[in-house]
Protein backbone atom coordinates (compact mmCIF):
# COMPACT_ATOMS: atom_id res chain seq x y z
CA UNK A 1 0.00 0.00 0.00
CA UNK A 2 1.38 3.42 -0.79
CA UNK A 3 1.07 5.41 2.04
CA UNK A 4 2.85 8.59 4.14
CA UNK A 5 4.05 9.32 7.10
CA UNK A 6 2.99 12.68 8.64
CA UNK A 7 4.87 13.93 12.29
CA UNK A 8 3.46 16.90 13.76
CA UNK A 9 6.33 18.46 15.68
CA UNK A 10 9.98 19.05 15.22
CA UNK A 11 11.65 18.01 18.41
CA UNK A 12 13.86 15.10 19.40
CA UNK A 13 10.57 13.24 19.57
CA UNK A 14 9.76 14.06 16.08
CA UNK A 15 13.12 13.09 14.92
CA UNK A 16 13.91 9.83 16.16
CA UNK A 17 10.02 8.84 14.86
CA UNK A 18 11.37 10.55 11.32
CA UNK A 19 14.17 8.03 12.20
CA UNK A 20 11.94 5.12 12.90
CA UNK A 21 10.29 5.71 9.34
CA UNK A 22 13.45 6.20 7.44
CA UNK A 23 14.63 2.93 9.43
CA UNK A 24 11.41 0.43 8.46
CA UNK A 25 10.83 1.61 4.76
CA UNK A 26 13.66 3.84 3.38
CA UNK A 27 11.50 6.71 2.97
CA UNK A 28 11.14 10.40 4.32
CA UNK A 29 8.55 11.10 6.75
CA UNK A 30 6.96 14.88 6.33
CA UNK A 31 7.19 16.96 9.62
CA UNK A 32 4.96 20.11 10.17
CA UNK A 33 5.78 21.90 13.36
CA UNK A 34 5.84 25.52 14.45
CA UNK A 35 9.48 25.76 14.12
CA UNK A 36 12.84 23.91 13.01
CA UNK A 37 13.91 23.06 16.09
CA UNK A 38 17.64 21.72 17.19
CA UNK A 39 17.28 17.89 16.96
CA UNK A 40 15.40 18.61 13.18
CA UNK A 41 17.78 20.99 11.69
CA UNK A 42 19.75 19.83 8.75
CA UNK A 43 18.54 16.62 8.77
CA UNK A 44 18.49 14.58 5.44
CA UNK A 45 16.07 11.81 6.23
CA UNK A 46 12.75 14.10 7.01
CA UNK A 47 10.60 16.88 4.78
CA UNK A 48 9.66 19.47 7.10
CA UNK A 49 7.85 22.29 6.91
CA UNK A 50 7.12 25.16 9.44
CA UNK A 51 3.62 26.58 10.25
CA UNK A 52 2.31 27.95 13.49
CA UNK A 53 -0.09 25.09 14.14
CA UNK A 54 -0.75 25.58 17.98
CA UNK A 55 -3.82 27.84 16.28
CA UNK A 56 -5.95 24.99 15.62
CA UNK A 57 -8.07 26.20 12.60
CA UNK A 58 -4.23 26.81 11.00
CA UNK A 59 -3.56 23.43 12.05
CA UNK A 60 -6.82 21.72 10.55
CA UNK A 61 -6.31 23.67 7.41
CA UNK A 62 -2.26 23.09 7.14
CA UNK A 63 -3.44 19.28 7.41
CA UNK A 64 -6.15 19.52 5.26
CA UNK A 65 -4.11 21.11 2.27
CA UNK A 66 -1.46 18.73 2.85
CA UNK A 67 -3.54 15.46 1.98
CA UNK A 68 -4.74 17.21 -1.65
CA UNK A 69 -1.23 17.22 -2.25
CA UNK A 70 -1.04 13.62 -1.85
CA UNK A 71 -4.00 12.73 -4.15
CA UNK A 72 -5.65 10.67 -2.47
CA UNK A 73 -2.91 8.26 -0.32
CA UNK A 74 -3.26 7.02 2.95
CA UNK A 75 -1.21 9.52 5.29
CA UNK A 76 -0.25 7.74 8.93
CA UNK A 77 -0.11 10.60 11.85
CA UNK A 78 2.19 10.90 14.44
CA UNK A 79 1.79 13.73 16.92
CA UNK A 80 4.24 14.13 19.44
CA UNK A 81 2.73 16.38 21.82
CA UNK A 82 -0.36 16.20 23.68
CA UNK A 83 -2.01 19.53 22.51
CA UNK A 84 -1.90 17.89 18.64
CA UNK A 85 -3.48 14.75 19.88
CA UNK A 86 -6.07 16.56 21.35
CA UNK A 87 -6.87 18.76 18.48
CA UNK A 88 -7.36 14.85 16.60
CA UNK A 89 -9.22 13.01 18.60
CA UNK A 90 -11.47 16.39 19.84
CA UNK A 91 -12.62 17.07 15.93
CA UNK A 92 -11.71 13.88 13.66
CA UNK A 93 -14.35 15.12 12.02
CA UNK A 94 -12.58 18.04 10.77
CA UNK A 95 -9.68 16.08 9.07
CA UNK A 96 -9.98 14.50 5.93
CA UNK A 97 -10.50 10.34 5.38
CA UNK A 98 -6.89 10.10 3.67
CA UNK A 99 -5.55 10.71 7.43
CA UNK A 100 -4.75 6.99 10.11
CA UNK A 101 -4.34 7.04 13.23
CA UNK A 102 -4.70 5.38 16.69
CA UNK A 103 -5.39 7.85 19.37
CA UNK A 104 -7.11 8.15 22.51
CA UNK A 105 -10.30 9.43 22.94
CA UNK A 106 -10.20 13.33 23.94
CA UNK A 107 -11.58 12.47 26.86
CA UNK A 108 -8.73 10.73 28.12
CA UNK A 109 -6.05 12.50 26.66
CA UNK A 110 -7.66 15.46 28.88
CA UNK A 111 -7.98 12.96 31.97
CA UNK A 112 -4.58 12.26 31.66
CA UNK A 113 -2.31 15.59 30.57
CA UNK A 114 -4.35 17.75 33.26
CA UNK A 115 -2.62 16.35 36.81
CA UNK A 116 -5.16 17.23 39.27
CA UNK A 117 -7.65 15.43 36.75
CA UNK A 118 -5.16 12.73 36.74
CA UNK A 119 -4.81 12.14 39.94
CA UNK A 120 -8.45 12.32 41.09
CA UNK A 121 -9.36 10.48 38.36
CA UNK A 122 -7.25 7.40 38.78
CA UNK A 123 -6.80 7.07 42.30
CA UNK A 124 -9.07 3.54 42.85
CA UNK A 125 -8.02 2.46 39.79
CA UNK A 126 -5.17 -0.19 40.44
CA UNK A 127 -1.80 2.06 40.36
CA UNK A 128 -0.17 3.95 43.20
CA UNK A 129 0.41 7.87 43.25
CA UNK A 130 2.71 10.16 45.10
CA UNK A 131 0.95 11.84 47.87
CA UNK A 132 -0.88 15.01 46.33
CA UNK A 133 -2.30 18.54 47.61
CA UNK A 134 -3.75 20.94 44.87
CA UNK A 135 -3.24 24.88 44.82
CA UNK A 136 -5.68 26.69 42.71
CA UNK A 137 -3.64 30.11 42.09
CA UNK A 138 -6.55 32.26 41.53
CA UNK A 139 -7.22 31.89 45.24
CA UNK A 140 -4.47 33.23 48.06
CA UNK A 141 -4.51 30.33 50.30
CA UNK A 142 -2.45 29.33 52.60
CA UNK A 143 -2.58 25.42 53.55
CA UNK A 144 0.58 24.62 53.85
CA UNK A 145 1.67 24.43 57.31
CA UNK A 146 2.70 20.56 58.40
CA UNK A 147 4.03 19.49 55.51
CA UNK A 148 7.20 17.81 55.06
CA UNK A 149 9.80 18.76 52.58
CA UNK A 150 11.02 18.28 50.70
CA UNK A 151 8.44 18.98 47.65
CA UNK A 152 7.90 18.44 44.04
CA UNK A 153 6.03 21.57 42.75
CA UNK A 154 4.32 21.13 38.87
CA UNK A 155 1.50 22.73 37.00
CA UNK A 156 -1.56 20.77 36.88
CA UNK A 157 -2.60 22.21 33.56
CA UNK A 158 0.14 21.25 31.07
CA UNK A 159 -1.10 23.21 28.11
CA UNK A 160 -1.77 26.23 29.32
CA UNK A 161 1.63 26.21 31.36
CA UNK A 162 3.71 25.47 28.31
CA UNK A 163 1.85 28.10 26.31
CA UNK A 164 3.71 30.66 28.81
CA UNK A 165 7.47 32.13 28.48
CA UNK A 166 8.58 33.99 31.90
CA UNK A 167 11.51 34.21 34.05
CA UNK A 168 12.83 31.48 36.31
CA UNK A 169 10.27 29.44 34.35
CA UNK A 170 10.86 25.45 35.08
CA UNK A 171 9.36 22.17 34.08
CA UNK A 172 9.23 21.08 37.98
CA UNK A 173 10.50 23.15 40.92
CA UNK A 174 11.67 21.08 44.03
CA UNK A 175 11.23 23.15 47.23
CA UNK A 176 13.03 22.61 50.10
CA UNK A 177 10.94 24.82 53.06
CA UNK A 178 7.92 27.00 52.64
CA UNK A 179 9.54 30.32 52.18
CA UNK A 180 10.45 28.13 48.96
CA UNK A 181 7.50 26.78 47.88
CA UNK A 182 5.39 30.57 48.55
CA UNK A 183 8.16 31.97 46.43
CA UNK A 184 7.95 29.36 43.83
CA UNK A 185 4.07 29.46 44.04
CA UNK A 186 4.38 33.86 43.30
CA UNK A 187 6.85 33.27 40.27
CA UNK A 188 4.59 31.08 38.40
CA UNK A 189 1.42 33.46 39.24
CA UNK A 190 3.19 36.28 38.05
CA UNK A 191 4.45 34.52 35.07
CA UNK A 192 0.92 34.27 34.42
CA UNK A 193 -0.47 30.42 34.89
CA UNK A 194 -4.08 30.71 36.39
CA UNK A 195 -4.93 27.27 37.51
CA UNK A 196 -4.49 24.14 39.69
CA UNK A 197 -0.40 23.66 40.93
CA UNK A 198 0.32 19.85 41.97
CA UNK A 199 2.54 20.00 45.24
CA UNK A 200 3.83 16.76 46.43
CA UNK A 201 5.88 14.58 48.04
CA UNK A 202 9.40 13.89 46.88
CA UNK A 203 9.97 10.38 46.96
CA UNK A 204 13.07 10.45 48.21
CA UNK A 205 15.78 8.39 45.97
CA UNK A 206 18.47 9.63 43.40
CA UNK A 207 17.83 9.62 39.83
CA UNK A 208 18.16 5.67 39.45
CA UNK A 209 15.13 5.51 41.64
CA UNK A 210 12.96 6.30 38.17
CA UNK A 211 11.70 4.13 35.76
CA UNK A 212 10.01 4.66 32.17
CA UNK A 213 8.03 2.04 30.17
CA UNK A 214 6.99 2.64 26.75
CA UNK A 215 3.60 0.68 25.37
CA UNK A 216 1.52 0.67 22.84
CA UNK A 217 -2.45 -0.22 22.35
CA UNK A 218 -3.89 -1.42 19.10
CA UNK A 219 -7.67 -0.57 17.93
CA UNK A 220 -8.26 -3.48 19.28
CA UNK A 221 -7.44 -2.46 22.59
CA UNK A 222 -5.04 -4.96 22.90
CA UNK A 223 -1.81 -3.36 24.74
CA UNK A 224 0.39 -4.94 22.35
CA UNK A 225 4.12 -4.47 23.73
CA UNK A 226 5.75 -3.10 26.80
CA UNK A 227 9.27 -2.00 27.93
CA UNK A 228 10.11 -1.05 31.51
CA UNK A 229 13.73 0.74 31.75
CA UNK A 230 15.65 1.92 34.79
CA UNK A 231 16.68 5.71 34.46
CA UNK A 232 20.52 6.41 35.63
CA UNK A 233 20.38 9.99 35.07
CA UNK A 234 17.69 12.48 34.04
CA UNK A 235 18.25 15.47 31.97
CA UNK A 236 19.23 18.86 34.71
CA UNK A 237 17.86 22.37 32.69
CA UNK A 238 15.37 23.73 33.71
CA UNK A 239 12.63 22.72 30.57
CA UNK A 240 13.86 19.17 30.96
CA UNK A 241 14.22 17.69 34.06
CA UNK A 242 12.26 14.57 34.05
CA UNK A 243 13.51 13.27 30.87
CA UNK A 244 15.91 10.45 30.76
CA UNK A 245 19.09 11.30 29.83
CA UNK A 246 20.72 7.61 30.54
CA UNK A 247 18.55 4.64 30.46
CA UNK A 248 18.67 0.33 30.52
CA UNK A 249 15.97 -1.66 29.82
CA UNK A 250 15.48 -4.54 31.21
CA UNK A 251 17.89 -3.78 34.03
CA UNK A 252 16.62 -3.14 37.64
CA UNK A 253 19.15 -2.11 40.79
CA UNK A 254 16.02 -2.16 43.26
CA UNK A 255 13.51 -4.11 44.96
CA UNK A 256 10.75 -3.18 43.01
CA UNK A 257 8.86 -5.91 41.60
CA UNK A 258 9.02 -5.06 37.61
CA UNK A 259 6.96 -7.47 36.24
CA UNK A 260 3.92 -7.37 38.70
CA UNK A 261 4.04 -3.54 38.12
CA UNK A 262 3.73 -4.02 34.27
CA UNK A 263 0.79 -6.24 34.71
CA UNK A 264 -1.26 -4.08 36.62
CA UNK A 265 0.09 -1.53 34.19
CA UNK A 266 -1.46 -3.37 30.77
CA UNK A 267 -5.07 -4.27 33.14
CA UNK A 268 -4.86 -0.41 33.63
CA UNK A 269 -4.87 0.64 30.18
CA UNK A 270 -6.70 -1.64 28.53
CA UNK A 271 -9.55 -1.45 31.30
CA UNK A 272 -9.69 2.32 30.45
CA UNK A 273 -9.63 1.52 26.98
CA UNK A 274 -6.53 3.68 25.56
CA UNK A 275 -5.70 3.46 22.49
CA UNK A 276 -2.00 4.43 20.70
CA UNK A 277 1.19 4.79 22.02
CA UNK A 278 1.76 5.98 25.81
CA UNK A 279 4.71 6.59 27.95
CA UNK A 280 4.82 6.02 32.31
CA UNK A 281 7.00 7.68 34.29
CA UNK A 282 7.11 6.31 37.72
CA UNK A 283 9.61 6.35 40.94
CA UNK A 284 10.58 3.52 42.96
CA UNK A 285 9.71 4.22 46.72
CA UNK A 286 11.71 2.30 48.95
CA UNK A 287 9.84 2.96 51.46
CA UNK A 288 7.00 0.44 50.81
CA UNK A 289 8.89 -1.12 47.64
CA UNK A 290 6.21 0.46 45.14
CA UNK A 291 6.79 1.70 42.04
CA UNK A 292 4.46 5.05 42.36
CA UNK A 293 3.07 6.83 39.09
CA UNK A 294 4.45 10.25 38.52
CA UNK A 295 2.42 10.64 34.99
CA UNK A 296 1.45 9.00 31.87
CA UNK A 297 1.69 10.94 28.58
CA UNK A 298 -0.71 10.26 25.81
CA UNK A 299 2.10 9.42 23.14
CA UNK A 300 5.59 8.51 22.55
CA UNK A 301 8.14 10.25 24.89
CA UNK A 302 11.23 11.58 24.53
CA UNK A 303 13.15 8.76 25.35
CA UNK A 304 10.63 6.10 23.52
CA UNK A 305 13.47 4.96 20.32
CA UNK A 306 15.09 2.63 22.60
CA UNK A 307 12.37 -0.12 21.97
CA UNK A 308 13.23 0.14 18.32
CA UNK A 309 16.53 -1.89 18.71
CA UNK A 310 14.48 -4.63 20.79
CA UNK A 311 12.37 -5.16 17.34
CA UNK A 312 9.27 -2.49 18.41
CA UNK A 313 10.07 -0.07 15.17
CA UNK A 314 7.48 2.38 16.38
CA UNK A 315 6.26 3.76 13.73
CA UNK A 316 6.10 0.34 11.80
CA UNK A 317 4.08 -0.84 14.67
CA UNK A 318 1.36 1.79 13.90
CA UNK A 319 1.26 0.90 10.20
CA UNK A 320 0.84 -2.26 10.69
CA UNK A 321 -2.20 -1.84 13.29
CA UNK A 322 -3.43 1.16 11.51
CA UNK A 323 -2.87 0.12 7.94
CA UNK A 324 -3.09 -3.73 7.86
CA UNK A 325 -4.88 -4.44 10.42
CA UNK A 326 -2.37 -6.77 11.73
CA UNK A 327 -2.70 -7.95 15.69
CA UNK A 328 0.20 -8.77 17.41
CA UNK A 329 0.15 -11.04 20.76
CA UNK A 330 1.56 -9.39 23.67
CA UNK A 331 5.39 -9.47 24.08
CA UNK A 332 7.02 -7.89 27.58
CA UNK A 333 10.37 -6.36 26.24
CA UNK A 334 13.11 -7.50 28.32
CA UNK A 335 15.62 -7.34 26.86
CA UNK A 336 18.85 -4.87 28.05
CA UNK A 337 19.57 -2.17 26.17
CA UNK A 338 21.43 1.32 27.12
CA UNK A 339 19.98 4.40 25.64
CA UNK A 340 22.05 7.52 26.07
CA UNK A 341 21.51 11.21 25.02
CA UNK A 342 24.98 12.20 27.10
CA UNK A 343 28.42 11.41 26.25
CA UNK A 344 30.05 8.97 27.85
CA UNK A 345 31.91 11.40 30.18
CA UNK A 346 28.93 12.67 31.28
CA UNK A 347 27.48 9.57 32.76
CA UNK A 348 30.57 8.02 34.52
CA UNK A 349 30.35 11.61 36.23
CA UNK A 350 27.11 12.14 37.21
CA UNK A 351 24.97 8.66 37.46
CA UNK A 352 25.43 7.91 41.20
CA UNK A 353 23.95 4.49 41.29
CA UNK A 354 27.41 2.51 41.04
CA UNK A 355 25.38 -0.56 40.34
CA UNK A 356 24.09 1.01 37.22
CA UNK A 357 26.99 3.25 36.28
CA UNK A 358 29.39 -0.04 35.72
CA UNK A 359 26.59 -1.46 33.80
CA UNK A 360 26.26 1.73 31.33
CA UNK A 361 29.98 1.41 30.60
CA UNK A 362 29.86 -2.33 30.14
CA UNK A 363 26.96 -1.75 27.68
CA UNK A 364 28.18 1.49 26.15
CA UNK A 365 29.91 -0.52 23.22
CA UNK A 366 26.03 -0.81 21.85
CA UNK A 367 24.83 2.45 23.34
CA UNK A 368 21.68 3.55 21.73
CA UNK A 369 21.54 7.09 20.85
CA UNK A 370 18.30 8.85 19.22
CA UNK A 371 19.46 11.43 17.39
CA UNK A 372 22.87 10.40 16.15
CA UNK A 373 22.35 8.41 12.95
CA UNK A 374 24.81 7.17 10.82
CA UNK A 375 22.35 7.19 7.61
CA UNK A 376 21.34 10.37 8.41
CA UNK A 377 24.44 12.03 6.61
CA UNK A 378 24.97 16.19 7.05
CA UNK A 379 28.10 17.65 8.48
CA UNK A 380 26.09 20.12 9.57
CA UNK A 381 24.31 18.09 12.11
CA UNK A 382 27.28 16.32 13.22
CA UNK A 383 28.91 19.20 14.09
CA UNK A 384 25.74 20.92 15.63
CA UNK A 385 25.25 17.22 17.80
CA UNK A 386 28.92 17.56 19.10
CA UNK A 387 28.69 20.76 20.14
CA UNK A 388 25.74 19.96 21.93
CA UNK A 389 27.42 17.05 23.27
CA UNK A 390 29.96 19.68 25.08
CA UNK A 391 27.47 21.97 26.26
CA UNK A 392 26.00 19.10 28.50
CA UNK A 393 29.25 19.48 30.46
CA UNK A 394 28.45 22.88 31.08
CA UNK A 395 24.45 22.04 31.83
CA UNK A 396 25.23 19.09 34.70
CA UNK A 397 27.86 21.43 36.31
CA UNK A 398 25.47 24.29 36.63
CA UNK A 399 22.08 22.68 36.75
CA UNK A 400 19.45 24.12 39.62
CA UNK A 401 18.57 20.57 39.94
CA UNK A 402 20.65 18.45 42.70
Amino acid sequence: MDFEVLILGTDANAYYMARCCYEAYHKKAYLIGNERLAFTKYSNILHIKNVNIWDENVFFATLNAFAKEQKGKKIVVVPTNETYAEFISGNREKLSEQFVYNLPSYAIIKSLTNKETFYKTYQDCGLQFPKTIYYDCKKNDNFFTGLTYPLVVKPANVVMYNHLSFEGKNKIYKVHNEKELLDTISIIREGGYEDILIVQEFIPGDDSCLFDAVLYVNTKGNVEFMSFAQIGLQERTKGMVGNAAVLINGFNTTEGDVLKMSKAIKTFMETISYRGFAEIDMKYDVRDHTFKVLEINARQGRCSYYVTPLGKNLVKVLVDDVLYGLDHTYTFLDQEVLLSFVPKGIAKKYISNKTFRKKAIRLWKHVVRPMDYKADKNFKRFLMLRKRWLHYYKEYKNSYWK
